[in-house]
């Protein structure tokens, strides 16, 4: 049979179905792939796709009513827009001794109430360095209708702030302010025929747990029809929310890229054995093996060999050779059997 590239049945590899999308959310149905790589590639999206945000804050000038720790950790929750964000560096990778614009981007706030009217100090009051990476990386996210973004603090007359922000690239695991998500989850096997929840309900389940959107997309169990213990799931809805720093399907890529990075990573590694000439094609003696495989003559208890037990008859970390210990004579301290083990 000859393959049609439009029927997506007989297509191989993952597959992608938008539903739903807008500049700050989107959904999508996410197929031919199992459970460990949808969960997988849920969790690298919510803590490992990286974003900008504010990480140090010098503070010239603060006389509002709030403290400057509680002012830094404000500024360090507002969005910041991340694309390209790829073209800053980690502080940690960068040759500069704290920041320079190659890691980091400057923003300046500078505000004062000089009426006795209370005045409000927003997001968009920061004012952003032009020496940065590229045009976009840096600048405060205004999602609201006035255009005006988060509100910092407020400021009544005579009361002044003055502050230079550093903001830096980082995952959200290391602190949450760089979560690229707002939330990002999925859901399958909305009907629970494969009987991964046990629904727990008082008299009738069907109205205790309605079913969600997704349970129209899927056709639910027959009556009477015999359970497979060998059913997988196969569909995964996808829902994922922007904090608005970067594009939803920009947060899925950068997610998508950042799995295939780690996986490169262990295959790697894996390849070439972390130097080893063995690597995972074989070879001597230089991998990890267990005793039974090894034999007497792989590291595990070799003639004179040292371990923290004392084999081959060494001095070890407790005594070696029956030296005394403060608790008299230990088995650790007597002459080791051949094998190390015994």
């Amino acid at each position: 049979m000859d393959y049609d590239p439009m029927n997506l049945d007989e297509a191989v590899g993952p597959q992608v179905k938008i539903s739903d999308a807008d500049n700050l959310r989107v959904d999508f149905e996410l197929s031919n792939v199992d459970l460990s790589f949808a969960n997988s590639l849920r969790r690298v999206i919510l803590a490992e796709v990286p974003t900008m945000a504010i990480d140090l804050v010098e503070v010239e000038a603060n006389t509002s009513v709030l403290a400057d720790e509680f002012l830094a950790h404000r500024l360090g929750l507002i969005p910041l827009n991340s694309k390209n964000v790829a073209d800053v560096n980690y502080s940690r990778d960068c040759e500069c001794e704290q920041y320079c614009e190659q890691c980091s981007v400057t923003l300046f706030l500078n505000a004062k109430c000089d009426s006795d009217e209370i005045m409000k100090v927003y997001a968009r009051d920061l004012v952003v360095d032009s020496l940065k990476a590229n045009a976009w990386v840096g600048n405060p996210i205004f999602t609201d209708e006035g255009g005006n973004g988060p509100v910092i603090c407020k400021l009544r007359k005579g009361q002044e702030l003055k502050m230079k922000c550093i903001a830096k690239k980082g995952i959200a695991k290391e602190h949450a302010k760089w979560a690229p998500t707002a939330a990002v989850g999925f859901e399958y096997d909305p009907h629970n025929k494969l009987r991964h929840m046990d629904l727990w309900f008082e008299e009738d389940p069907a109205k205790e747990w309605p079913k969600s959107k997704y349970a129209d997309w899927e056709e639910p169990a027959q009556e009477g029809e015999p359970f497979d213990y060998d059913a997988v799931p196969g569909s995964f809805y996808f829902e994922l929310e922007s904090a608005g720093n970067l594009e939803p399907d920009a947060v899925v890529q950068e997610g998508i890229k950042v799995l295939q990075q780690k996986l490169a990573t262990i295959i790697a590694g894996l390849s070439d054995g972390g130097g080893m000439e063995n690597g995972m094609n074989g070879g001597d003696s230089f991998a990890p093996r267990s005793p039974e495989f090894a034999g007497g003559n792989a590291g595990w208890g070799d003639a004179g060999y040292t371990t923290p037990y004392g084999n081959g008859g060494n001095a070890s970390a407790w005594g070696g050779q029956g030296a005394a210990t403060p608790y008299g004579a230990t088995p650790y301290g007597q002459p080791a059997a051949p094998s190390g083990w015994d």
